[in-house]
């Protein structure tokens, strides 16, 4: 199972003024260092440090089951997170894991909202549903994307 951050390529893009899913420039604020997941390095955002607030669809295309939400990045470039254990972005008690099939849509059955403890055997299980493609890890209190977990 591997964890996994926005594709570097598009970070950049938006870090260089690409428009959002909305097809707004991103906002550049400053970090006040009260949790700002960067959903690239997967890090938190330090206080003081430049940051972008943007639309982001993790989806490929427009369709119905293709939410947009905000997000939060470092403005300046940063190295690509992801991997194998859990990211230092996950700090809350709880997050909504939901999967996705081949076809980008929601597999009914698989959404919850699980304990970050458990976050690793409940995604296992989600992604031994061969119905399931992906993962989709989300906030808890917000419904905003964290990450995207893989096989």
């Amino acid at each position: 199972m591997n964890f996994s951050p926005i594709p570097t390529d598009q970070v950049r893009a938006w870090q260089a003024g690409a428009p959002d899913a909305n097809g707004q420039k991103p906002e550049r604020h400053i970090s006040d260092g009260g949790g700002n997941p960067c959903r690239h390095c997967l890090k938190m955002i330090p206080k003081g440090a430049p940051m972008l607030i943007l639309a982001h669809r993790p989806f490929p295309a427009p369709q119905p089951y293709a939410e947009i939400g905000p997000i939060f990045l470092c403005a300046d470039p940063c190295e690509a997170g992801g991997g194998t254990d859990l990211p230092a972005i996950l700090q809350s008690p709880t997050y909504i894991l939901r999967g996705y099939g081949a076809d980008d849509r929601i597999v009914y059955g698989t959404g919850a909202v699980v304990a970050t403890e458990s976050l690793a055997h409940e995604a296992a299980a989600r992604l031994a549903d061969p119905r399931v493609a992906y993962l989709h890890l989300r906030s808890a209190r917000n419904n905003c994307f964290q990450l995207r977990i893989d096989r």
